[in-house]
């Protein structure tokens, strides 16, 4: 006799059958999931995704990482540097950006006088959030992930960036170039930028004193009267840049321009370049800042109830810039200790840095 089910059975033996085959199947099913799900984790376990930016190749790729910390600097290398720009990019997607080593991240170096000057400045605080600190060496990344939370590290394969730079060292030149092309990368992420040397004082909010046509603008270690006139004497420690397709082409040439002049850093070559009929094609609004705004020890802001920046330039040694950087600092509480505005500013600086 049949054992299967026919037209004459009950239907009730029916669906008794046909439960019991159903139930053997999403067992089956259940048990092949599971395992799935098992290898999975086992694999994710073994080879987490771990983000870093190569700077020979500025597209960020994901990399294998093989440690099993779980610690905060850990997890923090885990951050891409686009997931960087994003928690820190205001609305209209700007972010200000700094670079950073060990000698200028140990404690009492210009790292800490950096971040008490936005604290201090006026209108500055709330623009640390915008901050993105890029990391030359894992010393200064775990130093600056103590102090800030936007910090990446910026992995340089066969270069040791960690210890002082001093000017125009081949060092020196290598670690500007890198800056380059880091921040034509974060134009080509659709991020407008500040770019600001660590060795700057940020005394009030800089915003309002940015131009508004302008597609890049930059400040000067002496400046003459015309922002629209490039043979103003320029420096690249404070910079402004929208991101857009100009930006991006010039960015482009400006690094590429380095092999044409290979003993030059990027300040040089800029004035090499700055007048080539090409930048004239790509369409570029330049502007450059008045010192009374964004000053230094090349030609110190005249107005101390308008100045916004103060960058330790024409001076060469940490130990020197130190020593002038707090007394800016100084005068700066002073000032905001007074009762009523100042006419006329007397820095105690350039002192050591003359």
């Amino acid at each position: 006799m049949n054992s299967s089910p026919s037209s004459s059975s009950s239907p009730s033996s029916f669906l008794d059958y046909g439960s019991a085959i159903g139930q053997k199947e999403v067992k089956k099913i259940l048990v092949l999931v599971l395992g799935l799900a098992a290898c999975l984790l086992l694999y994710k376990t073994a080879y987490p995704l771990h983000q870093e930016l190569d700077v020979n190749n500025l597209s960020s790729r994901p990399l294998l990482d093989h440690t099993s910390s779980s610690s905060p600097l850990t997890r923090s290398k885990s951050i891409s540097f686009r997931e960087v720009l994003e928690n820190a990019s205001t609305e209209n997607r700007t972010v200000i950006v700094t670079t950073l080593n060990q000698a200028w991240a140990e404690p009492n170096s210009l790292f800490d006088l950096f971040l008490e000057s936005f604290r201090i400045g006026q209108g500055t605080k709330k623009l640390l959030q915008h901050v993105v600190v890029v990391c030359l060496d894992s010393k200064a990344f775990a130093r600056c992930s103590q102090l800030h939370p936007n910090c990446y590290y910026l992995k340089t394969t066969g270069t040791d960036f960690s210890g002082e730079k001093l000017f125009a060292t081949p060092d020196y030149l290598k670690m500007m170039w890198r800056r380059i092309e880091l921040l034509t990368q974060v134009l080509e992420m659709g991020y407008n930028f500040i770019f600001t040397d660590a060795d700057i004082m940020w005394l009030r909010d800089p915003f309002p004193r940015l131009y508004p046509d302008g597609d890049f603008q930059m400040a000067c270690d002496r400046f003459f009267g015309d922002p629209h006139d490039s043979d103003n004497w320029v420096n690249g420690g404070f910079t402004y840049v929208k991101s857009n397709h100009r930006s991006i082409e010039f960015y482009k040439f400006w690094y590429n321009s380095r092999l044409d002049y290979p003993k030059m850093h990027d300040q040089d070559v800029f004035n090499q370049i700055k007048h080539k009929a090409l930048v004239s094609e790509i369409g570029i609004q330049m502007r450059f800042f008045d010192t009374v705004y964004f000053g230094g020890f090349c030609q110190t802001s005249r107005d101390i109830n308008l100045v916004c920046t103060m960058h330790a330039n024409c001076c060469v040694g940490l130990a020197k810039k130190l020593h002038d950087l707090n007394l800016v600092l100084d005068d700066w509480r002073n000032y905001l200790s007074l009762s009523e505005p100042v006419k006329n500013t007397t820095w105690s600086v350039p002192m050591k840095c003359t």
